[in-house]
């Protein structure tokens, strides 16, 4: 009797029905030649271009949970399940996960019909590419702390300020920016609204393209107001409820943050078995080493804890179901899983493991920053303790 090899990424969800999986099947193709050959070029480049949000627009990628009139599939979240995963296997597709899963939604959920109707059908195309600038240099965490500020004047509003870590900051067209329209509000996050500015709004600007350890191909960058002029219908939703707005959509957010460090560890035990299996060691495969053994038997445990809770998660947040202390007990979990697991596999490729031709060291880059964005591990660990009535 044969016993089954087990593997290590799964391919069945409890929430996939057949549609899912033809869109899978046709996202995959489309990634295998659009994607693929150029993910080495996009990390070197530290972009990925404009040219292939348009072909992935064109193809009908890119938020297709949209509602029909506004050029989407309206298709479940499942589907956005389907986008981070194969993007996040062949690397490079970071922005579009970002535009299509925590930015786009806050448009779609708090936008007036005239905002939809603007800008919901070039976000679903691929011609308008979005950004939220909620960090600032002083406050990261502790987003109540923000010193950008709006203020009105007659039928518009000036904002003045400086954000930073703001992914897509380059080729952002769209940028939702968290502002103070009331710095006396107490508590202060009373006094936080968000606002849709358009990139080429007279007295916005760039600052540096930042050079960041890992996740090279996601555009970060600085962006600058200054007595930055907009229409009072740019704001997003009503004053003073940006903060509110901004933790009504973080429980998706940090599934998602969960979920790409899941595909990464995925990714990293595969590449590690295929590699172990192949190399040798003192006359011998080193697969077949004990400590190799036990270590990725300890991987691969820790691997199936993480697909199986994340798994359990997406079925409830498709179900509507308040989950904010799994979420955070996830997004803490899984990103501190995949980090630990980086460098074990990295371990197991030797040298070739540092060199940077091999994929495991780009893993190894970019997972670092899984426990700091989307909510800090330690505010993950404040949030579960104040459940737990502590």
């Amino acid at each position: 009797m044969t016993t089954a090899t087990w593997n290590p990424v799964k391919t069945e969800r409890p929430y996939f029905t057949q549609e899912h999986l033809m869109f899978r099947d046709s996202l995959r193709k489309f990634l295998e030649k659009e994607a693929k050959p150029y993910a080495e070029e996009w990390e070197e480049n530290q972009m990925v271009p404009q040219s292939f949000w348009d072909k992935m627009g064109k193809n009908g990628f890119i938020c297709p949970w949209v509602d029909e009139e506004y050029g989407g599939l309206g298709a479940d979240f499942a589907f956005s399940i389907i986008l981070a995963e194969e993007l996040g296997r062949v690397g490079g597709g970071g922005g579009i996960g970002l535009h299509n899963t925590i930015v786009v939604p806050y448009i779609a959920t708090f936008g007036t019909a005239e905002q939809k109707h603007k800008y919901l059908p070039g976000c679903v195309n691929g011609q308008i590419i979005t950004a939220i600038a909620m960090s600032e240099p002083g406050a990261g965490s502790d987003l109540a702390q923000i010193k950008t500020t709006a203020v009105k004047e007659g039928d518009h509003y000036i904002i003045n300020g400086e954000k930073t870590f703001i992914s897509n900051g380059i080729l952002a067209n769209l940028i939702v920016v968290a502002c103070k329209t009331d710095s006396n509000a107490v508590p202060a996050h009373k006094g936080v609204s968000l606002f849709l500015v358009e990139g080429d709004t007279l007295g916005f600007s760039r600052g540096r393209k930042l050079k960041k350890m890992g996740q090279h191909s996601q555009d970060t960058a600085e962006l600058i107001f200054e007595d930055v002029v907009i229409p009072a219908g740019n704001l997003l939703g009503e004053e003073g409820k940006g903060f509110y707005y901004l933790m009504h959509k973080l429980q998706q957010e940090r599934i998602m943050a969960a979920l790409g460090a899941q595909v990464a560890a995925e990714q990293m035990l595969q590449l590690t078995i295929e590699y172990v299996k192949g190399r040798e060691a003192f006359g011998t495969k080193i697969s077949k080493f004990q400590n190799t053994q036990f270590k990725l038997a300890e991987i691969a445990t820790q691997v199936q804890l993480g697909r199986t809770f994340i798994d359990d998660l997406i079925s409830k947040h498709m179900n509507e179901e308040d989950i904010v202390t799994e979420v955070s007990m996830a997004k803490w979990w899984v990103t501190d899983m995949a980090r630990r697991i980086s460098a074990d596999c990295l371990q197991l490729h030797g040298g070739y493991g540092y060199m940077d031709e091999y994929r495991i060291s780009h893993f190894y880059r970019d997972v670092a920053v899984g426990p700091i964005y989307a909510g800090s591990n330690e505010i993950m660990k404040v949030i579960i303790a104040k459940k737990l009535g502590l």
